[in-house]
């Protein structure tokens, strides 16, 4: 069995799980620069499920862009985190007209599979879930659609 490729993704929809830390730098990198409204995010506490309806950019997608000159595309994504026991916020507002940008997720390892997964936007907010085990899911919801500014997500470095 070899490790999935960004070329294998083509144009079929991502679904991708993050079970172990070495598993999660992947999906961290597809949900870079994901958007979402702070609406878009819910606890399920009794079910121990965080889950949030981003618009992924389709970054397994961007050398065959810039290849065939063609737009840019985003496209709907569901990650679900399981196995949540906690969650806090820092900077997060959830009013409805907040759009939050994803730069990072990343996991403090606390043994025997449990720790600290932390979501990490733009303007300094950041989402710590204690989690009992690492369980991550990434499924893409939608078609690909032309992303609005056209370009590819930049933090100027």
């Amino acid at each position: 069995m070899t490790d999935a490729r960004y070329e294998d993704g083509d144009e079929q929809p991502l679904r991708l799980i993050a079970r172990a830390a070495d598993d999660l730098p992947v999906l961290a990198a597809l949900v870079q620069d994901a958007v979402l409204a702070a609406a878009d995010m819910t606890y399920a506490r009794p079910r121990r499920r965080f889950a949030l309806f981003l618009n992924r950019f389709r970054w397994e997608d961007r050398e065959a862009a810039t290849s065939a000159r063609r737009p840019y595309e985003r496209v709907r994504a569901l990650l679900v985190i399981e196995e949540v026991l906690a969650v806090k916020t820092q900077g997060i507002q959830r009013d409805g007209d907040t759009v939050l940008s994803l730069l990072d997720i990343s996991f403090a390892d606390k043994g025997e599979g449990a720790g600290t997964l932390t979501l990490t936007f733009a303007g300094d907010g950041a989402i710590a879930l204690e989690v009992e085990a690492l369980g991550l899911s990434l499924r893409d919801v939608t078609r690909p659609y032309v992303a609005p500014s056209g370009k590819v997500p930049d933090h100027g470095m």
